[in-house]
């Protein structure tokens, strides 16, 4: 059996890693190199770091700080942020990133994810999808969950694993920051139609609510910030605490 992934997620403005609710009204949450460098000391199985306003403002990812935060792991890390070419991907990959994370780049031009696939191999392409509910239905939203799409969850999910995407990272906006739990139902009916693994993000609050992404939402890995930016859940905690609930960790 495959051991569940828990994964601190560091959201970047300005060179600091901020946390918001639902997307917005963002705080300070402290220095991305150090944050990283405690992470993986105290178990995180994985980082990824999204240089969350780099597509809003129309710029790539800042490759100085990936560096810095690279040289302070010894897990895998995954980047996101502004990255629409193979060129950027690859900027990336040699400045100490093991993956990328794709996403308004991808919804604006799909074949992104094919070029990403067949140049650097599944294994390295996230594609993360921001989605909230809108009449019943979770419609994917872009350029840090500002700009609502037509796009189904769903659908599109589906489309990117067809292109090559190896892994999905979906981010409840409805839940993110709440702290009231996973979207452990959309996670489940993500999980049921796709054959590749699911990192659900937005919501986590507490250590039950991990129990439950895992179990109820089927998740293969748990992406969460502000719970253990702010010392509210040790990951070496969180990990016994899955171990007694019956889910395969690495501790």
């Amino acid at each position: 059996m495959l051991t569940k992934r828990i994964i601190p997620c560091l959201d970047i403005k300005n060179g600091r890693t901020v946390k918001g609710v639902n997307f917005i009204n963002l705080r300070d949450a402290g220095d991305p190199v150090e944050l990283a460098k405690q992470y993986a000391l105290k178990g995180a199985d994985e980082l990824v770091f999204l240089d969350i306003s780099a597509t809003l403002e129309g710029r790539k990812t800042m490759i100085d700080m990936v560096l810095k935060v690279a040289e302070q792991l010894n897990i895998p890390f995954t980047v996101g942020g502004g990255i629409s070419s193979v060129e950027d991907v690859d900027v990336l990959l040699k400045s100490g990133a093991d993956k990328v994370s794709v996403n308004s780049s991808a919804i604006k031009r799909p074949e992104l994810v094919n070029e990403l696939a067949s140049k650097f191999g599944t294994q390295c392409v996230v594609v993360a999808i921001d989605a909230k509910q809108i009449d019943g239905n979770w419609i994917v939203h872009l350029a840090g969950g500002s700009i609502s799409t037509e796009l189904d969850l769903f659908d599109w999910a589906k489309e990117v694993e067809r292109r090559g995407a190896g892994e999905i990272l979906f981010t409840s906006m409805d839940n993110d920051g709440t702290k009231d739990g996973f979207a452990n139902k959309a996670l489940a009916k993500l999980s049921k139609s796709l054959n590749i693994p699911i990192i659900a993000s937005g919501g986590a609050g507490t250590m039950q609510h991990f129990v439950e992404v895992f179990k109820a939402g089927k998740a293969n890995a748990a992406l969460a910030a502000s719970v253990f930016h702010f010392g509210e859940i040790a990951i070496k905690d969180l990990k016994e605490e899955l171990r007694n609930n019956n889910i395969e960790v690495r501790l």
